[in-house]
Parts: structure tokens; C-alpha cells; sequence
């Protein structure tokens, strides 16, 4: 496939993942962009995302640029069972994680995320889903010292 000015086209699957990464980054970096970024010495709410972002999208402009130079596969068929998962993972933890709290938004977005694959072991997923959010909630309340909600169950007063 010859696209314009000669260039052929060599792996369309990675032209269209590389796309798809660089327009994903661009839309994180676009709705950081309120958010302070802060400094080495005091990181700001966007630091990490921001990062992030920008390595995910130079990771794209990678596989855009291989898509030129390096044979690859053909586009598959693609299917919606991975997305959607994925999806809905990340709205019931955008919808979780202020109330109840961490504790429970991380291990049960990880869960409805572990079925986006066909694949998926429920006993390994589960063993996955709680070690995770025991090192995550380690990692961003104490070594991060983030003013992270662990537990927040009104109806016993509880706010860890």
C-alpha cells in the first residue's frame, strides 16, 4: 500500500495503534492542562498523568514511524469485549473512589477490567485485584503521602 509522496505503508496495524496512542495522549495532556504541574521538589496533581501522557503519545509517534519503515501484521478484526471492559472499569472507579473510597474502587475496577480478556483466571484475578490495591494503597498514603480516601462509610463514621 503506497500512501502519498511514495511512502509505503508497511505495518497498518501499527500505524492505526500509533494514531490512536498519539491522539489518547493529546487528549490527557488537553485536560491537564488546568492542573498545576508543580516541581521535582513538589510534585503538582499533573505531574504523573502529564508524564505519562507525553511518553505513551512519543511511544505512538514510535509505532507511526515503524509503520513506514518495519513490515508488520495487517488490521485485524476488532472486538469490543477489551474496550468496553476496560471502559466501564474506569467509570465505576471514577464513580467509587470518593465514596466508598480506594479500598474498595481499586480492587473492583480491577476486576470488571480482568474480563475484558477471554482469557481471565477469576481465582488469579481476584489474588491480582487485592494484592495490587495493598501495595497501591501503600505506595500512594504512606510513601507518596497523598491524601488518598482508603474507606469512607458514612453510616459508621469511617474515613481512613
Amino acid at each position: 500500500m503506497s500512501g502519498a509522496g511514495g511512502v509505503r505503508l508497511r505495518s497498518p496495524q501499527n500505524l492505526v495503534s500509533g494514531l490512536i496512542l498519539i491522539a489518547a495522549s493529546a487528549f490527557v495532556v488537553w485536560m491537564l492542562s488546568g492542573l498545576s504541574q508543580g516541581t521535582m521538589r513538589v510534585m503538582g496533581p499533573a505531574m504523573l498523568p502529564r508524564w505519562t501522557a507525553i511518553a505513551i503519545g512519543v511511544g505512538g509517534l514510535v509505532l507511526v514511524i515503524l509503520s513506514a519503515i518495519r513490515d508488520g501484521d495487517a488490521l485485524e478484526r476488532w472486538h469490543l469485549r477489551g474496550p468496553v471492559f476496560i471502559l466501564a472499569a474506569l467509570v465505576i472507579f471514577a464513580g467509587t473512589i470518593r465514596q466508598p473510597g480506594f479500598l474498595v474502587a481499586a480492587p473492583l475496577a480491577m476486576l470488571v477490567a480482568g474480563f475484558g480478556s477471554r482469557e481471565v483466571r477469576p481465582r488469579e484475578l481476584v489474588i491480582f485485584a487485592v494484592a495490587m490495591t495493598i501495595a497501591c494503597a501503600l505506595l500512594f498514603r504512606f510513601a507518596l503521602n497523598q491524601a488518598l480516601p482508603m474507606l469512607v462509610v458514612p453510616a459508621l463514621s469511617l474515613n481512613f
